[in-house]
């Protein structure tokens, strides 16, 4: 009884983690689409979403931060902070130069 329930765990573990990674290499390949369509400045806008879906996907569901304790979320939450910070930077910076100051 108890091998059959480890046997169970483990292919719904496989299973889902199977499901991830199908979604994850189906948003690799829309990305990869999408950089070959021309669509001016939306190609830009549509990788960094799909970026960011991809990183959900990972952080969430592989990393499992949805049932972790408070620490590893606050951690978690200190990098997508920092990581937002760094966009907003660089974005100042680019929208400095176009200006031309």
């Amino acid at each position: 009884m108890n091998e059959s329930r480890r046997t169970s765990a483990a292919a719904h573990l496989w299973r889902c983690n199977g499901l991830i990674w199908l979604a994850l290499l189906a948003l690799l390949l829309t990305s990869f689409g999408t950089a070959y369509i021309p669509l001016g400045g939306w190609t830009t806008l549509i990788g960094i979403a799909i970026a960011f879906v991809k990183a959900g996907l990972v952080a969430v569901l592989f990393m499992e931060l949805s049932r972790s304790r408070a620490l590893i979320r606050l951690a978690g939450a200190a990098g997508l902070t920092f990581l937002f910070v760094l966009f907003g930077l660089v974005t100042a910076e680019v929208l400095m130069r176009l200006s031309g100051r």
